[in-house]
């Protein structure tokens, strides 16, 4: 990955997501979770804080070393039970069905295929089982001036960031996947440009092996 990705992304990471701005987001993306909950792109752990007394457990998703030490003290403070799962979203090491929740936390611009992970997910989810989620991706379809802006400046934007894409389509990526969204709130994030504001916030469920959409 090289010393830049492996080194400096991570702490870049870290700061940019421990944004005053961005606990309002987590607080209401993490209400309601409950039970065995899986997080991908769990990073240095700004969402534990945020998890509700109805969790039990957390089986972490990151890839990041550093990441994963970034996270210690926070880890170390939380009153729920989490651990270091496994470093790869597209391929998780449960059975189908484990979990009753999952959570995703502005992880889909950066996952090298998100509809493998998401179908992972789906996977592993309890039929009903909620996604929570909070994504930055393609601007509305009016906003035809700022999706160019993100055109613009997505190659070096990837680089720069370890990869995180600025056009991402949220919710066609979670109905390919054959989620259900049944919570939706689209909005750009006040305090931040544009191009890098555009959010989903919402609840997708997993229908189950026998749902509509992809079946993995």
């Amino acid at each position: 990955m090289g010393f830049y990705a492996e080194r400096i992304v991570p702490r870049i990471v870290d700061a940019a997501c421990g944004a005053r701005t961005a606990r309002p987001l987590r607080r209401r993306v993490c209400a309601g979770l409950a039970g065995e909950v899986v997080e991908i792109g769990f990073g240095s752990g700004h969402n534990v804080p945020f998890y509700p007394p109805g969790v039990t457990g957390v089986a972490a998703i990151e890839p990041s070393d550093l990441g994963w030490e970034l996270a210690t003290d926070r880890v170390r403070a939380s009153r729920v039970p989490v651990r270091r799962a496994a470093p790869d979203a597209r391929s998780l090491p449960f059975e189908d069905g484990t979990f009753d929740a999952a959570l995703s936390t502005w992880t889909l611009c950066t996952v090298p295929d998100p509809l493998v992970a998401l179908c992972e997910l789906r996977r592993v989810l309890k039929p009903g089982g909620a996604l929570h989620f909070v994504e930055h991706g393609l601007a509305p379809e009016e906003d035809r001036r700022v999706r160019r802006r993100q055109r613009r400046i997505e190659p070096l934007h990837k680089r720069l960031s370890g990869g995180c894409h600025l056009t991402r389509p949220t919710v066609a990526l979670l109905t390919a996947a054959g989620f259900m969204v049944t919570e939706l709130d689209v909005f750009y994030q006040e305090r931040v440009p544009k191009p890098f504001a555009a959010q989903s916030l919402g609840i997708a469920l997993s229908p189950g092996p026998g749902g509509p959409g992809l079946s993995r």
